[in-house]
């Protein structure tokens, strides 16, 4: 008898539900930043190990599990591997929730929901390890990616590439908590669904001098002045406004005394665009208006750009294949997701390999919708298996639209509960 992974699935979580949340939260107690998940990155693979699988580390820290054996299509050529990623990282804040389970870690937290990221895609490797054992093979081979620092420029995913964690994926799909949705429903988009994002550090260097002789020096407070008021509309006149690209200040420094010039200054921004394409030529045109700017005032300048991650470029059939998996459940729990102006490294993955992030609806309905990196951020547990099912859905779905668009078996409709 062929057990339908929709089905199984819901039969898998009501076994296993309450160790994922038991998983979930003891990650949440245990924060790590980036690129210091030892103890998260120890706790998936002693989990995945018991479960018959052989993780594969990472040099640092993080993981990657292969479910399903390599096989040749009907040509001959490589099946490739689905992939689902999960972030493990945790944000450099003091919890403010009051939860029984609040981070133990002094200034660390889960404030992005990475500890869910993490839970679901753990959650779906063991059940589709299991379907895999029971049931006569996982229809397509997969790939669980469980990544380290996202929450740094330029993010863990081009080292997870380095290491090979595309190799022999054909597309990879992630979810991204989203407190301004209800539990159940999930966000989707075509095309660009985050934005590019970069840092830059503009370093300001003068002779000083008394304030009351300006004329005689260089008045680097009046340079700094400029460049925050000149430089953003500057740069909405030379880049199309269609592209959302933005420059913001988040901080200027410069001088102590109000009767002295200051000598040094530093000023601090980020640009986001969601264009691939402005993104990618906008560091010289930065560069160009800066000097620009600062020209007439004698000041001189060193700039330090940091390139973030290209806007997360959402797939047209890999999106389609969320959507109608969601849809076949509950119609009304699929959302067109806006545009957000931040950033994410899963963006990354898609510049190798097509694949679609999906909004995870993580907000109860009741109280205050709680926004990502804040410290009093409390996301709905019962999103987890809406993210498991939601994972293993897509599974079903593309394994068989991979068997030569076999036509769906009639029990796949029948008793789905991914979105409750």
């Amino acid at each position: 008898m062929v057990v339908v992974i929709e089905d199984f699935i819901g039969d898998w979580w009501q076994r296993n539900g309450d160790e994922i949340e038991r998983f979930r939260r003891r990650v949440h107690e245990n924060p790590e930043l980036s690129h210091m998940e030892f103890g998260t990155t120890d706790l998936v693979a002693a989990l995945l190990s018991d479960a018959g699988l052989q993780p594969v580390r990472f040099p640092n820290t993080g993981l990657m599990v292969d479910i399903g054996d390599d096989r040749l299509d009907e040509v001959g050529e490589p099946v490739g591997r689905l992939a689902f990623r999960g972030d493990m990282d945790a944000l450099p804040l003091t919890e403010n929730t009051d939860l029984p389970f609040s981070s133990q870690s002094p200034g660390v937290m889960h404030a992005c929901g990475h500890d869910f990221h993490t839970a679901i895609t753990l959650g779906t490797a063991l059940a589709m390890a299991e379907y895999d054992r029971e049931h006569g093979g996982v229809p397509v081979p997969l790939r669980f990616i469980f990544q380290p620092a996202e929450e740094v420029m330029e993010g863990g995913a081009p080292d997870v590439i380095e290491f090979g964690g595309l190799d022999g994926v054909a597309r990879i799909f992630a979810v991204h908590c989203e407190p301004k949705l209800r539990v159940g429903q999930i966000g989707v988009r075509v095309g660009a669904i985050t934005s590019a994002g970069d840092t830059m550090e503009i370093r300001l260097d003068g002779p000083g001098g008394h304030s009351a002789r300006p004329h005689i020096t260089a008045d680097l407070t009046f340079a700094m002045g400029k460049l925050l008021t000149e430089l953003p509309g500057l740069l909405s006149r030379r880049v199309d406004p269609r592209t959302g690209t933005v420059l913001t200040f988040g901080a200027a420094n410069a001088g102590y005394a109000a009767n002295a010039i200051p000598s040094h200054g530093t000023m601090l921004g980020t640009i986001r665009s969601a264009d691939v394409a402005t993104w990618r030529g906008i560091e010289p045109l930065m560069r160009d208006l800066i000097e620009q700017v600062l020209a007439p005032t004698g000041v001189d300048h060193a700039l330090k750009y940091v390139k973030g991650v290209p806007p997360v470029i959402n797939d047209d059939y890999c999106t389609a294949l969320v959507a109608e998996t969601v849809r076949a459940v509950d119609p009304s729990a699929l959302i067109e997701a806006p545009q957000s102006s931040g950033g994410e490294d899963f963006g990354w993955y898609l510049e190798h390999v097509p694949g679609s992030m999906a909004r995870l609806g993580c907000w109860s309905g009741h109280g205050e919708k709680h926004d990502l990196h804040r410290d009093d951020l409390v996301v709905d547990e019962r999103c987890l298996s809406v993210g498991v099912k939601l994972f293993a859905g897509i599974v079903a779905r593309y394994g068989r639209a991979e068997a030569d668009s076999v036509p769906d078996d009639p029990r796949a409709e029948r008793g789905r509960h991914i979105l409750h």
